[in-house]
């Protein structure tokens, strides 16, 4: 603990009418008190860790998370249910965030379905706190299915984009 901290809590002994604080930070533990041969005493010292022991969870198996199918729009064609995706290539979501598929709303979207790609090449945005990350082709090939909506919030290793 700062020494500066440990004067201003004896002026604050002094100045109240307390016999006694007991500050605790962490490990660390101060203890003033009043008595009468001296004005204030100090008594110092760090507590010893205890250990932190958890009790075992029963192991349940993860459930899966819910995904919302895409539109129409967004994937250029009919949207199927939940799982069917075309065979090829996945691109997942990296960060939690927020999906855009063009670079404003206003402009045309990054990549569309039935679109060749280069590996490199940037196929949505993601916003996370603030920052726009692109999220880029890892292979190269044709965009077979969007699988998201632009606008759309998404999770850690989400699927995006099936590249063929």
């Amino acid at each position: 603990m700062d020494l500066r901290k440990i004067k201003k809590l004896i002026d604050l002994l002094e100045a109240s009418n307390l016999s006694e604080i007991e500050i605790k930070e962490g490990e660390e533990t101060v203890r003033l008190a009043r008595t009468t041969s001296r004005p204030v005493e100090i008594a110092y010292a760090p507590q010893p860790m205890q250990p932190v022991q958890h009790a075992p969870q029963p192991q349940q198996a993860p459930r899966p998370m819910p995904m919302q199918g895409p539109t129409e729009a967004a994937t250029g064609g009919s949207a199927k249910a939940g799982g069917d995706l075309p065979d090829g290539h996945i691109v997942r979501a990296p960060m939690v965030g927020t999906f855009y598929a063009s670079p404003a709303p206003d402009k045309p979207a990054f990549v569309t379905v039935g679109q060749s790609v280069k590996a490199g090449e940037t196929l949505a945005i993601i916003e996370a706190m603030k920052m726009f990350n692109p999220i880029e082709a890892d292979v190269s090939g044709t965009v077979l299915k969007v699988l998201v909506e632009s606008g759309q919030p998404i999770e850690f290793d989400q699927p995006l984009f099936v590249i063929g």
